[in-house]
């Protein structure tokens, strides 16, 4: 029986829950393709530090050229996490022949080009389902699957700790800070939650989504990002007043001869498929020219799902090393030459909040300065004063607008004397 050795860059959760499955079901692979899997070497900080899986101290170490130099060693999974030294490791990895698997986002969408050409320089295999969507087959599905089709959209909800609190103040009545405070007790948030709720890590992952789609590579700078810190629960009841849920939503679509690559909370029809996606739950839901749409659902993250797509990856590449042959794989191209519609160019409908005193005229000026830039109004609701002093809120939605005539109206509402704070702003996704 062939062996395979592989060495596993880093033992958190997700190295944690790879050997765990490596050892668990190690028959499976025996059975089921004749091989034998062996992580020979574990990369980590420190070899005395106590773990929850346990693994003979003997395959730890702290030196990665113990690994690097070990010709035995045909596949590293990074699982580090982090820009450096996850990179350095990973072109290090590629460069000397080696077959490489990842979970790391942020090392593709900041440095995917650097990457994807040197796997394709050397020929390697390079696998990273897990760095979008957990245990969701996303990458395979595009890279393999949809093949044949010319991708025309991506629409997704792939950040489960936002959609965990936006589902739970909606549903149970809350506010931003408890939802967010429920999510970190129970795992779903880190301590420190701004990459998730400022939108990075949805960006990140739309890069690579959107690199794969359109088969050059879009980095992370390019995506347009807003995060959910601004919604609360006022927005999330008038936007189900009017029939929509509230998600962060990450869009990568084709408009002509440019494509639009965005992350930021949305309006979405209740019977749009995606506003089903409750919880810590993800979805992408992506269209083909062929294909029509197809969604894809399950847990984007946690060490389960994650480890799973890790080994997966691994078999993929134990197949690419049996096979003597280089990976028909569609790495994205190193020259950037998608166009990215600007956003200021980009049309939506919109949702507004306005803060207002409440008086005669307020509505009319508020709306006489859209109409000069063009934005008609769809719906409108004004909330009575509840007390003698104090604003109240004015709600409206809009026909389609450019997003630059939006930016500029706003600007020169919010200069009213009769407004009381910012306007709120959302776009709506049908």
């Amino acid at each position: 029986m062939e062996e395979i050795k592989i060495a596993l860059l880093g033992f958190g959760t997700v190295g944690q829950g790879v050997y765990e499955i490596l050892q668990k079901n190690k028959d499976i692979f025996e059975e089921k393709l004749g091989i034998k899997i062996t992580v020979k070497k574990i990369l980590v900080r420190d070899t005395n530090k106590k773990r929850e899986v346990k693994a003979p101290l003997q395959l730890f170490t702290t030196d990665f050229g113990e690994i690097l130099n070990d010709k035995e060693i045909a596949i590293v999974c990074e699982l580090m996490g982090g820009l450096e030294p996850a990179r350095s490791y990973v072109i290090s990895a590629l460069s000397k022949g080696k077959q490489v698997v990842t979970a790391n986002k942020a090392i593709l969408a900041e440095y995917g080009a650097e990457i994807f050409d040197e796997a394709r320089k050397h020929g390697a295999f390079l696998g990273f389902e897990a760095s979008v969507g957990g245990g969701i087959p996303v990458i395979k599905t595009l890279n393999e699957a949809l093949i044949g089709n010319r991708i025309e959209r991506i629409t997704g909800i792939i950040n489960g700790t936002t959609n965990y609190i936006l589902t739970k103040m909606l549903e149970q009545n809350i506010s931003f800070d408890k939802a967010l405070e429920e999510a970190k007790s129970k795992g779903y948030a880190e301590a420190d939650p701004s990459l998730d709720l400022k939108g990075y890590d949805s960006a990140h992952k739309l890069s690579i989504l959107a690199s794969l789609a359109f088969g050059s590579f879009i980095p992370f700078k390019r995506v347009y990002v807003e995060g959910i810190e601004n919604i609360d629960l006022m927005d999330l009841k008038f936007a189900k007043s009017f029939g929509y849920i509230i998600k962060l939503i990450a869009e990568a679509k084709r408009d002509k001869d440019k494509v639009e690559v965005r992350v930021h909370p949305a309006l979405l029809s209740e019977n749009h498929i995606l506003t089903s996606v409750r919880l810590n739950y993800n979805a992408i839901l992506i269209k083909g020219d062929f294909v029509g749409e197809i969604l894809l659902y399950g847990l984007g993250a946690g060490r389960e799902p994650t480890a799973s797509a890790v080994v997966g990856d691994i078999v993929s590449a134990i197949e690419y090393l049996l096979s003597k042959k280089s990976p028909l794989i569609p790495y994205p191209s190193k020259n950037e030459s998608v166009k990215i519609k600007p956003m200021k160019d980009c049309v939506f409908k919109y949702y507004f909040r306005f803060s207002a005193i409440d008086r005669p005229g307020v509505l009319s000026k508020i709306s006489g300065i859209l109409g000069k830039y063009g934005i008609s109004i769809a719906s409108v609701v004004q909330i009575g004063r509840q007390k003698k002093k104090g604003a109240v809120p004015i709600v409206m939605l809009t026909h389609e607008a450019k997003e630059e005539k939006v930016e500029r109206a706003l600007a020169e509402i919010n200069t009213l004397d009769v407004l009381k704070g910012e306007t709120k702003k959302l776009r709506i996704i049908e």
